[in-house]
């Protein structure tokens, strides 16, 4: 799984690196320690006037459906499958119409070893982009405000990642990211071939101090070996 990750870059790196066209609201602080129910920058395409306008904005991390009754739903979907995104009730409304990429530095995954477990830092050449999901719907608490929630899809871990935790994030490739976020593609056949064919990721990772084992915890130190 993914369950905590950094991004520390400031949105004109985003706005760059992700072709993004329109910032919708303001940016939370940079962290290197994004944890479940946080608010995070991500990237989405909408129709405006029948053009996709990329954009970046502001979610909270766990996935809240619009038919969801409670919002402590949110908890159990942080992250989705990638094996079951076009079929699980949770997930497959979001695949068809609401997809999303997720800027990251790098994340966490907890090696388990004989002596306990191991907080590794994995991590590639520059930037990362998660594939993800997202949702909005009117706020139960506020009925006036909307409320957009997002989650982390996951593959089966390969290669290095695989000793590290059997899931690990799927990662999109630059030549993918306008085909992932295209709002006009709604058939869930066209997602699952699009799923398929992102190949897994191929990260460096290494062990950090147990520091972020808390989420009150953060700062640029904890990613340092």
């Amino acid at each position: 799984m993914c369950g905590r990750y950094a991004n520390a870059r400031h949105d004109g790196d985003l706005l760059r690196d992700l072709a993004v066209s329109s910032v919708v609201d303001d940016a939370p602080p940079p962290s290197w320690n994004i944890a479940p129910t946080a608010q995070a920058r991500v990237v989405l395409e909408r129709l405006v006037d029948d053009q996709p306008d990329r954009q970046l904005r502001t979610l909270k991390w766990g996935l809240v459906p619009s038919w969801a009754k409670d919002l402590r739903i949110a908890a159990k979907l942080v992250n989705a499958r990638s094996e079951t995104i076009t079929e699980k009730p949770a997930f497959k409304a979001a695949a068809a119409k609401r997809r999303c990429l997720v800027p990251a530095d790098g994340y966490y995954e907890w090696m388990v070893a004989e002596d306990g477990k191991h907080p590794m830092y994995l991590h590639g050449d520059g930037l990362l982009a998660f594939a993800g999901l997202y949702e909005l719907r009117p706020d139960v608490e506020d009925p006036d405000r909307w409320l957009w929630t997002y989650t982390i899809i996951t593959c089966t871990a390969t290669d290095e990642l695989g000793h590290i935790h059997d899931r690990s994030p799927v990662l999109v490739p630059a030549d993918l990211r306008d085909a992932w976020l295209d709002p006009k593609m709604t058939d869930p056949a066209g997602v699952r071939t699009l799923v398929d064919s992102i190949p897994p990721p191929r990260l460096h990772a290494y062990e950090v101090a147990t520091t972020v084992n808390s989420a009150r915890n953060d700062g640029p130190e904890l990613i340092e070996p």
